[in-house]
């Protein structure tokens, strides 16, 4: 599945961006997510964040499936995330499309820190947002590390009442990834 999912990411980026430009692909980025409220403290990750980045016109596409997230605290507890929350079978990918704002030349190694502005797509509710991140660029790789808060408010996910004390109106995010030419 993730062949396929590279395969089409590649097939993409050749017709969106042209033959001219460097394309940087990743295949098992990394995404953590903290919702600490009250009287619970839910963690879950991803190794399943596929994207990809065009250096020379600084643009961006990212996506991570719903059902990828691994950890809770219960089986019960992911089943509600996915059924009720994320309501993945309806919404089953968030998304992160834009461009990198400062004009940085990706092409030199280096360490950059960035502002990411684009549209975050959590839950079928698309949102505007710029994302600090933190990008070293080596030889044959760039690896890209950031840190925001997503609002479950802004994505209209809906917690009852009952819960509310449970799962956090703020999920702390966390993204690493390594992207390599294709």
């Amino acid at each position: 599945m993730r062949q396929l999912a590279a395969g089409i990411i590649i097939m993409c980026a050749s017709l969106v961006y042209g033959q001219g430009n460097t394309i940087y692909l990743c295949e098992n980025g990394k995404v953590n997510f903290i919702s600490d409220a009250p009287l619970e403290i839910i963690k879950a990750d991803s190794d399943e964040l596929i994207g990809v980045l065009n250096t020379a016109e600084r643009s961006f596409s990212f996506r991570v499936a719903s059902r990828s997230f691994e950890g809770f605290n219960s089986s019960l507890q992911r089943t509600h995330f996915n059924e009720d929350y994320m309501e993945s079978e309806r919404f089953p990918n968030s998304t992160f499309k834009g461009k990198i704002i400062e004009e940085v030349d990706l092409s030199k190694p280096g360490t950059y820190s960035v502002r990411a502005k684009g549209v975050l797509t959590i839950h079928g509710v698309s949102f505007d947002r710029i994302i600090r991140s933190n990008i070293e660029v080596t030889n044959n790789r760039i690896d890209v590390n950031s840190d925001f808060t997503v609002f479950i408010d802004d994505h209209d996910i809906t917690i009852p009442s009952i819960l509310n004390k449970k799962i956090a109106e703020e999920i702390s995010v966390k993204i690493k990834l390594t992207l390599q030419p294709r």
